[in-house]
């Protein structure tokens, strides 16, 4: 009796399985992309093309185009946002500097750069494959919902840009700051 439940057991065990080894490449492929912004960031590009190039032969799908925006634009804002928000959160940890005077901290993103790429590719994956589902192209007049959008991020990004100002935080950083006098020195050794 113990053989038959052991039997049964390794029977089923080889498709859960070939799903764990599936999923642990695809993680070790997606790890190994990391350190390559530039090449993951135009590889999302070709995928945004491909799908829109898509739903331009297509004629159709706006709908679909409408939530993919919508979703873009919170991943936009998670994107640009710090990882505390002064306004909602009072807490021991870092905080962004208000005065010229406090303490520098780097800014930490609410999502980061992997997670804002791993997303929005993902979205346009998803929206690519819904594309070839006559369900989900419902009838709309899509200039509405290109103005309604249009006006949404507008708003977005207009009380996002407030709050960089009043926070006074870029969330942005081009690599390692630079004084000038070194960049002065580093240019006379040259000449």
């Amino acid at each position: 009796m113990e053989g038959i439940g052991g039997d049964s057991a390794s029977v089923a065990s080889p498709l859960p399985q070939w799903g764990h080894d599936a999923w642990r490449i695809y993680q070790y492929y997606l790890d190994k992309t990391t350190p390559h912004t530039a090449y993951r960031w135009i590889g999302t590009l070709v995928v945004a093309a491909i799908y829109c190039l898509r739903v331009y032969y297509v004629q159709g799908f706006y709908i679909v185009s409408y939530g993919l925006g919508i979703y873009l634009l919170n991943l936009l804002i998670g994107f640009l946002s710090p990882l505390v928000d002064p306004e909602l959160e009072v807490t021991d940890g870092p905080l962004l500097p208000t005065k010229g005077s406090d303490e520098f901290k780097p800014f930490i993103r609410r999502l980061p750069e992997f997670k804002f790429w791993y997303s929005m590719t993902k979205a346009f994956c998803i929206a690519f494959v819904m594309t070839f589902f006559s369900v989900f192209d419902v009838p709309v007049f899509w200039p509405i919902l290109l103005c309604y959008w249009i006006v949404l991020f507008v708003l977005t990004m207009r009380r996002q840009i407030a709050h960089m100002i009043k926070y006074k935080y870029i969330p942005f950083s081009f690599g390692k700051q630079v004084s000038f006098n070194r960049i002065y020195i580093f240019s006379t050794l040259i000449i």
